[in-house]
């Protein structure tokens, strides 16, 4: 069975103020993108299809890819305006492949376990996602900025990627929202549950496979990294 990783690079990074596009910059010495594709480059799955910003992908393939000898990135694609857009551009070149983890690239603490266990669940699911429940309290605002609802925490989950699915069903779940003119969904599970055939199935990643977004997201992300090296 082949496992394809599409790992995304195409964001532009508003928050995190600087020229530089978050997935590019310095973590811990090497770029950001760099940690995923390591991340999936040392595990089981088949190959790496890499989705970049329009024009990126010869930076891509000499500053990180040959730089680093990630030799299961078997094409680079440039994606679209919108995360969607990318996601399906990944999916049109992954050809053969029976399951896709679709993983965003600026989520560079992703494990060997989480990708190991994401690969299993999928195979058995068929649609799955990885996350963790909150540990805050969440408050559904109404539009004046009142509490409106307080959801059980219990059964509230903040949403990582990969997130992982039979090719062709999600495929299909995309050409369909595409078909439809939706821009509303904000990440793959979505586009299973409105225009899929199943349901998504929560798997748990881990509190460390965070989203770098903000500066302060990068000092955290560098404490992670020297911890897991001290503890080797």
């Amino acid at each position: 069975e082949k496992f394809t990783a599409i790992v995304l690079a195409g964001g532009t990074g508003k928050r995190m103020h600087s020229h530089i596009h978050k997935q590019y910059l310095t973590l811990a010495g090497k770029p950001v993108l760099y940690y995923a594709l390591k991340a999936f480059e040392e595990s089981d799955i088949t190959d790496i299809i890499l989705v970049t910003g329009a024009d990126e992908e010869a930076y891509c393939k000499r500053k990180i890819i040959d730089k680093y000898h990630i030799g299961k990135v078997k094409a680079i694609v440039p994606g679209g305006v919108e995360r969607y857009h990318s996601v399906y551009a990944g999916l049109c070149a992954a050809e053969g492949a029976d399951y896709v983890l679709i993983h965003d690239g600026a989520r560079p603490l992703v494990s060997a376990d989480i990708i190991k266990r994401s690969m299993q669940a999928v195979k058995e699911y068929r649609a799955c996602v990885a996350g963790m429940p909150v540990k805050d309290t969440i408050k559904i605002a109404d539009e004046d900025g009142y509490a409106k609802l307080t959801p059980e925490r219990s059964k509230v989950w903040q949403i990582q990627t990969p997130q992982c699915f039979v090719t062709a069903e999600i495929r299909e779940a995309y050409q369909k929202m595409m078909e439809a003119g939706d821009d509303s969904v904000t990440d793959d599970g979505m586009v299973m549950e409105t225009y899929g055939i199943r349901g998504v199935r929560m798997i748990k990643g881990s509190y460390e496979n965070m989203k770098i977004t903000t500066p302060e997201d990068m000092l955290l992300g560098e404490a992670i990294l020297k911890g897991r090296s001290t503890e080797r």
